[in-house]
């Protein structure tokens, strides 16, 4: 029997990953497909980001399959505490996001959230401290130092999602405004 190396177990874990959330978490948890076509014009789907997402993880997951490397046939002690600390990161990340703009809505707004969600800088809150949150500690932790340059990383890449993906879309709310 072939050992099961570090690499080959991440990548294969990766892909079963992204085909439950493919064909599985994201069709029963999104009422649209990945675009729509309402009142004659076409508008993004519920299920587009998630579903992109979904394809990167699975991309990843083949690279690593992939990869040539020399063999490091059992998973260590330190690729655990690598994911275990990633998804730590992950979970704050997440938790920031969802609670961090209706906890600033409800110590400064006169409204309650649910009603300032899709209005700036009410819908930025969230996702800019939780997701900046999550980059920035990521980087972070694989460069094994804090470092400015990880903080203008973690900048540029917040602010570009929210330009491509919050701007050009007036139907789009970002994470997790669409939940609350």
């Amino acid at each position: 029997m072939r050992n099961l190396s570090a690499r080959t177990a991440l990548g294969l874990g990766c892909i079963a990953f992204a085909l439950i959330l493919a064909f599985i978490w994201i069709p029963l948890d999104t009422e649209t497909w990945l675009v729509e076509r309402k009142r004659g014009r076409y508008i993004v789907g519920d299920s587009l980001a998630p579903t992109l997402a979904a394809g990167f993880i699975l991309m990843a997951g083949v690279m690593l399959l992939f990869e040539r490397h020399s063999p490091d046939y059992h998973p260590s002690r330190q690729n655990l505490v690598f994911i275990g600390a990633i998804s730590i990161v992950g979970v704050i990340g997440i938790l920031l996001m969802r609670w961090a703009g209706p906890v600033a809505a409800s110590l400064v707004a006169a409204e309650e959230y649910r009603l300032l969600r899709d209005t700036a800088p009410w819908k930025y809150i969230g996702f800019v401290l939780g997701g900046g949150t999550m980059v920035f500690c990521i980087v972070a932790f694989v460069e094994q130092r804090a470092t400015w340059r990880a903080l203008w990383v973690t900048l540029v890449a917040v602010i570009g999602i929210i330009v491509l993906y919050d701007l050009p879309f007036d139907d789009v709310l970002l994470p997790p405004n669409g939940d609350v």
